[in-house]
């Protein structure tokens, strides 16, 4: 029978393990996280290992979005929507949900086109008609 100190222990285990796991589903601080040029995503390519992608990102009425067009780690998400968002030595792990609506779409672009300007006019083509655009949620 365990003694008093070692179910305590194992309590104090546990509460840890359970913090670390509700940090994990926290959203970032989207206020703070606005301001910032880019950020890195982690997503698993099809053998199983991690692509780290540096991104732009751009938050709109409170969340997170980020976009690509025809790359690999756009496909990554299209094939499992689960990533991590890595902000300096945090990492989140968040959900990608793909943005269809046409009114979310535009705030979104219009978001990334006055954040970043004419280099994002410039790089529209490389992203395509109709680039993917995700919204970051919890997972």
């Amino acid at each position: 029978m365990p003694s008093r100190r070692g179910k305590s222990l194992a309590l104090v285990g546990a509460a840890s393990i359970l913090a670390l796991a509700a940090a994990a589903a926290e959203l970032p601080d989207w206020n703070a996280v606005a301001d910032l040029e880019t950020v890195s995503v982690a997503t698993s390519n099809a053998d199983g290992t991690l692509r780290y992608t540096t991104v732009w990102i751009v938050v709109v009425d409170g969340r997170g979005y980020i976009r690509t067009g025809n790359t690999t780690w756009g496909e990554n998400v299209v094939r499992d929507p689960s990533l991590k968002l890595v902000i300096g030595d945090t990492e989140y792990a968040l959900r990608a949900d793909f943005v269809e609506a046409e009114d979310e779409r535009a705030r979104v672009t219009a978001a990334f086109n006055a954040k970043y300007g004419w280099v994002d006019s410039m790089l529209g083509w490389l992203r395509g008609a109709r680039p993917k655009i995700m919204r970051l949620a919890s997972l």
